[in-house]
């Protein structure tokens, strides 16, 4: 920022949208806009020349997705902060959006209330998107975990159960593992059972690969 005044790049592909978003951002007197683009290309050219210290950017361009133009301002190590402003809902783009390096997320229908805030958030380097869309940033960043389902079957285990688990992926038999536990290897068969039941576990090749895909051991153990 040049001292505290936040400069503003607009990019969409219409003109009336821009007008508008002008107009909100024209009422703060911390804010300047100092380009308008009108496609991804031009958002690309404009930045590089102009660097904008937020661009508000829609994610239909036209040319090219808000998404592109944003995965290549990151590749070009450009300082300029993305804040995504658009029609599409939350649930379909916001992940990806913050995935591709934006810093922000606000809905068109919310840009009176919320974009000169969403705006300052994102010119102090932090990320602006609203309080309720937690829900959907959990939702899908637990999408792409593809271990999420065996991480909460796992969690579900007794402290116990886990030892047991543990301790035969890393080759010890049940005596061993009685031993190691203070119990009787007669019990830790029955902890082995309540872990097939709980897991589908009856082999010691499947717990060393579910141990190994959840770092309960390394690959040396």
């Amino acid at each position: 920022m040049t001292g505290d005044l936040i400069r503003v790049l607009l990019v969409d592909d219409h003109a009336v949208v821009r007008a508008g978003v002008k107009a909100v951002l024209g009422a703060a007197k911390d804010v300047h806009v100092v380009g308008e683009a009108g496609s991804g290309a031009e958002a690309l050219a404009m930045a590089e020349r102009l660097k904008p210290d937020v661009m508000v950017m829609d994610i239909s361009l036209g040319d090219m997705d808000g998404m592109a133009v944003t995965r290549q301002l990151v590749a070009k190590g450009m300082p300029s902060r993305v804040l995504t402003l658009t029609m599409h809902a939350e649930e379909d783009y916001l992940v990806p959006m913050l995935e591709a390096g934006a810093a922000g997320y606000v809905l068109k229908t919310a840009a009176d209330r919320e974009l000169l805030d969403a705006v300052r958030t994102v010119a102090r380097g932090e990320v602006y998107v609203r309080p309720d869309a937690a829900r959907i940033l959990a939702k899908g960043y637990t999408r792409k975990d593809p271990l999420h389902e065996e991480r909460t079957r796992f969690e579900k285990l007794t402290e116990r159960e886990r030892d047991v688990l543990r301790l035969t992926a890393q080759g010890f038999s049940a005596p061993e593992i009685g031993e190691k536990l203070f119990i009787s290897p007669k019990t830790v068969d029955t902890y082995k059972q309540r872990i097939q039941d709980k897991l589908g576990l009856s082999h010691r090749h499947e717990y060393v690969q579910l141990a190994l895909r959840l770092g309960l051991l390394t690959p040396e153990a």
